[in-house]
């Protein structure tokens, strides 16, 4: 469990070592959180620099991901000049690979899901007696996360609603407990991993399967005990898109306004987009674009514009 105090000392520890992002008002009522702009591309160098300072790390670091949280700690290891070692499954994109070894980190491609480079990352940490960051379920992690969500509201003047992507939920975890009291959160799940869904279903986390255009970066199959317990806490929402919904919020996004996102990175925007959330009437909604760690060859697409009709309320053509 963490609190807007955790997030607030986590602030004010990486202070300094991360970009504050800015925010584009997309049009009255609605604002993008630009945090595709933070260093190595998504919101986790956030997580990654409080995890390190909070642990006072001297030694090597270890992690496990598909790729954007491998990145962060790789490059936060870097700047504090401490060796890190990235597991990563063998289906995590090139791109992202390529980046954690032009950072100086160690890959180790293990199995093909991100469960079996988590089991692998946990026992080399167990047995050198480094630094284990995790993706997403760490108390340091997710506060550091949710430093994003105490700039949210001051640059969007405290909105009603924040959309945020889900994967095993560090990212909502942590903003979710940032507005607490002020603003309500919403988790934006791929329906092929539905991890946030299924356990406010059950009552608990619960696993499920993995598949799908975002699940390289919100490939967790299973919702973080932290994310599950801070969102049930503050009353945090869920909504499901599918992958179409996803690949047109991506197009719309880059043919629109020329935001380079991954898939992961559209998904809130997809909710917007496609009605998944109908804003009331006056409600004020931030949408956060969380990653561009994306091949832009790739951005261009014939769905670029959606049906008429599906354009959301606040948003421009």
């Amino acid at each position: 469990m963490i609190s807007t105090a955790d997030v607030e000392r986590a602030a004010a520890r990486i202070e300094g070592r991360v970009r504050r992002t800015p925010v584009l008002a997309a049009d009255e009522g609605v604002w993008f959180k630009l945090e595709q702009l933070q260093h190595t591309g998504s919101f986790k160098a956030r997580g990654a620099f409080n995890r390190i300072l909070a642990a006072g790390a001297q030694t090597g670091v270890v992690a496990a991901s598909g790729g954007n949280a491998g990145l962060a700690v790789a490059y936060a290891a870097r700047e504090f000049g401490l060796p890190a070692r990235v597991y990563v499954p063998a289906t995590a994109p090139v791109v992202k690979v390529a980046k954690l070894r032009q950072l100086g980190a160690a890959v180790e491609l293990v199995g093909e899901k991100y469960a079996d480079a988590y089991d692998a990352a946990v026992k080399h940490a167990a047995d050198s007696g480094e630094l284990f960051c995790h993706a997403y379920d760490h108390p340091d992690i997710c506060a550091g996360q949710g430093t994003l969500g105490l700039e949210l509201l001051v640059q969007a003047d405290t909105p009603d609603t924040i959309l945020v992507a889900v994967g095993g939920g560090g990212l909502l975890a942590g903003v979710a407990a940032a507005v607490e009291g002020r603003a309500r959160v919403i988790g934006v799940e791929p329906r092929t991993i539905p991890t946030l869904h299924s356990a406010l279903a059950a009552g608990e986390p619960v696993t499920v399967d993995v598949s799908g255009v975002a699940a390289d970066s919100l490939g967790a199959s299973r919702l973080g005990d932290i994310a599950f317990a801070v969102a049930t806490r503050t009353d945090a929402g869920s909504v499901l898109v599918d992958d179409a919904a996803i690949v047109e919020a991506r197009a719309a996004l880059w043919d629109r306004y020329r935001l380079a996102v991954e898939p992961g990175g559209a998904t809130a925007f997809a909710a917007l987009l496609t009605g998944a959330y109908r804003p009331a009437p006056g409600e004020r909604v931030a949408v956060l674009l969380c990653g561009a760690n994306t091949d832009p060859a790739t951005l261009t697409s014939p769905t670029a514009a959606p049906p008429p009709g599906r354009t959301p309320r606040g948003t421009r053509r």
